[in-house]
């Protein structure tokens, strides 16, 4: 059996494919997966629709990147197409392996298959497990243990989103968009917490739940469920469980580098995984680790300042629950006016959670909300960036709606000496974040 690391990756193919091309390669994961695949001795390369920090790393570390997605960019040698969720089937480059017989495999069905046969350690919820998958694969590197990582960031401690590991150990960022959870087979499932989001795939917090239920019911005899069973939305789905359940909340709160009471509680999570992954580490490599942790890239991310002083912060969060935790850390932090960037993501979840979204920017002083980042969806005309910002004005905080990124990054120009910008959302607000800085 040709496998990579003992796992058979291509089980169709006699031999190990030799070259796999990435469709949306700039993608987290999918970016992560292109540099297991290129350590392992896969030819790899890939294409996005633009240049990012993350097709640059790519190109750093020796993988092609093609900007922009052409069907003849498929080269004929090529014996695998790897595809990301966003891109659709009619995309030329898969189109074009359709037409020429090329197998292809989705980033999620391809993350299960690399997970096999490893002790798997997947971190799931709806906020936070970038930030504690970051914080457990450096815990438990520093710990001596090497594992192998797949992290939804560039974490600053490893200068990628990827970890390279020779140890069994596989601690991978889980997403249950589309059910892909249910991809993976860990032993160790860590869940930070539970909210209803995803809302164009799940149409109610209880469909959430019913997908969290299945990968909790999963885990076998022998593993570990690792969150915090007293949150009203996790509980009832530990009920059938025959894994231990470790309460995360029981661990001391960690001195961190990080802000927020939301970090603390991700160190929380990743130190009581780390204790079941190994459970002789000790208590001072757990707070020595955590202590030094740098973070990750659009986490609550000090970017510089402006030409008039004003300081610059980029954060990725896009929901009403990690917007208004962010907003209130950085209250907390700063004294001066803060003025927020915000780009909606996903017409369906401004829609649905446009109520929590209303109140959810009360720390801030002023808020430019940019037109809404589409991603997968289509504009049916129930919700745009002009109602957020009229809900947002309704409950006494200043909001408007900009038809572009220019015209945000004109308004945050005038913004001088105390004041604090805050960048915010899931698409790529944060290239203006970059632009204003010096």
């Amino acid at each position: 059996m040709n496998t990579i690391e003992g796992i058979n990756l291509f089980p169709s193919y006699t031999t190990m494919p030799k070259t796999v091309y990435f469709v949306g390669i700039g993608g987290i994961g999918m970016s992560a997966l292109a540099q297991m695949l290129s350590s392992q001795g896969v030819q790899v390369a890939g294409s996005d629709r633009e240049p990012s920090p993350v097709t640059e790393l790519l190109e750093a570390k020796g993988i092609t990147v093609n900007i922009g997605q052409k069907a003849e960019q498929v080269s004929a040698d090529t014996e695998m197409v790897i595809y990301s969720d966003a891109v659709p089937p009619e995309n030329p480059e898969r189109t074009r392996a359709k037409e020429m017989s090329i197998p292809q495999c989705s980033y999620f069905e391809m993350l299960g298959k690399v997970s096999e046969g490893k002790r798997t350690v997947a971190i799931a919820g709806t906020h936070g497990k970038t930030t504690t998958t970051g914080m457990l694969a450096k815990v438990l590197q520093d710990a001596g243990v090497s594992p192998t990582a797949v992290v939804g960031s560039l974490v600053k401690d490893f200068g990628s989103n990827y970890l390279s590991g020779t140890s069994d150990i596989f601690v991978v960022e889980a997403c249950e968009y589309r059910d892909h959870l249910l991809e993976l087979a860990p032993q160790v499932l860590v869940i930070t917490n539970l909210e209803w989001d995803h809302t164009d795939y799940f149409p109610s917090l209880s469909a959430l739940q019913a997908t969290f239920r299945k990968a909790i019911e999963r885990i076998p005899e022998g593993g570990a469920i690792v969150t915090n069973p007293k949150d009203a939305n996790i509980a009832p789905l530990l009920t059938e469980t025959k894994a231990r359940i470790i309460d995360y909340t029981k661990e001391s709160s960690y001195t961190l580098r990080l802000v927020g009471e939301f970090n603390v509680m991700n160190a929380r999570a990743a130190a009581a995984a780390a204790r079941v992954v190994i459970p002789s580490i000790s208590d001072a490599v757990i707070t020595e680790s955590l202590a030094a942790f740098e973070g990750t890239w659009r986490r609550f991310e000090y970017k510089g300042k402006t030409k008039n002083g004003a300081d610059v912060y980029d954060d990725y969060a896009h929901h009403p629950t990690a917007v208004k935790a962010t907003l209130e850390a950085l209250r907390a932090k700063v004294k001066g006016r803060i003025i927020v960037a915000f780009h909606p993501h996903l017409y369906s979840r401004t829609r649905d959670l446009l109520a929590e979204f209303a109140t959810a920017f009360s720390a801030a002083d002023k808020v430019c909300i940019a037109p809404i980042y589409a991603a997968r969806e289509k504009d049916d005309g129930s919700i745009s960036s002009e109602i957020l910002a009229e809900h947002i004005r309704s409950t006494g905080t200043d909001a408007t709606a900009f038809g572009s990124f220019d015209a945000i990054k004109n308004v945050l120009g005038e913004a001088g000496e105390g004041d604090t910008i805050m960048t915010m959302g899931a698409g790529d607000i944060y290239k203006v974040a970059d632009k204003i800085i010096v």
